[in-house]
């Protein structure tokens, strides 16, 4: 969904306005708190209690395994986000579209590590309702990628990057997700008892995105309140795909 999204370099012109930034950033910031809470932490507590976990320990302790995770990717590599001057991350002689890429990289793990895992979840349990909540979550994490990739190809061929390469970036930065997705499935095989602790550390990588990139970009300077609709608006939407196939 995210080479979808970035298809859209090869019919436009034009870098998308700060208008469209902010609700394709805001709309996906919205479903992926929500695909935190009711996809991922929801179903970790859940499973913990089952287990005989303190959820406090498991579900909390993974959340913050999870977010630190995100802030390691963050200090070793380095990536530049959008309407940013300057990178973070390690000093690099790379180019600007190639940190930005690098840094959609990076948001998009936990992206796959949730579906992944919600996944192996589904068939560990064998609940019809486990794998319908893992479908729901899949679905939203394709809506959210479609302006996502646009939001990244159009910049790369505003900045001097030829169509073709602004569209091959912009999909092979969503190519991450299903990478992750089957490796977390695989491993998660093995460690069925830990699926608590995953859930949550999936949950705590995404919210870290959330915070640290996404809403800070949907909400600052012109246009706020369109951001902060918008983030409302994912969420809605995420909740009742969730509640409606889980």
């Amino acid at each position: 969904m995210t080479a979808l999204g970035s298809a859209a370099v090869l019919i436009s012109k034009h870098k998308p306005s700060p208008l469209f930034t902010k609700l394709s950033l805001g709309f996906a910031a919205g479903i992926m708190t929500a695909a935190a809470v009711w996809s991922l932490l929801t179903p970790a507590i859940e499973q913990a209690e089952s287990y005989g976990y303190h959820p406090a320990i498991s579900v909390g302790g993974g959340f913050v395994l999870g977010a630190a995770f995100l802030i390691l990717l963050d200090k070793i590599m380095p990536h530049l986000h959008l309407n940013s001057k300057e990178a973070e991350g390690p000093k690099s002689h790379l180019s600007r579209h190639s940190l930005l890429f690098l840094a959609v990289t990076i948001h998009n793990i936990p992206e796959g590590m949730a579906v992944g895992l919600t996944m192996a979840a589904a068939i560990s349990s064998g609940s019809p309702e486990a794998f319908s909540a893992a479908v729901a979550l899949a679905i939203g994490m394709g809506i959210q990628n479609v302006p996502e990739g646009t939001a990244v190809a159009l910049p790369m061929y505003s900045s001097g990057v030829s169509r073709l390469k602004a569209f091959a970036l912009g999909a092979f930065s969503g190519i991450v997700e299903p990478i992750a997705a089957v490796i977390v499935v695989y491993l998660a095989s093995f460690f069925i008892p830990l699926m608590p602790w995953m859930l949550a550390f999936a949950a705590g990588a995404m919210i870290y995105v959330v915070v640290e990139e996404l809403i800070p970009e949907a909400s600052l300077g012109e246009h706020s309140d369109v951001g902060t609709i918008s983030v409302l608006c994912g969420f809605v939407m995420m909740m009742i795909l969730d509640t409606s196939l889980g």
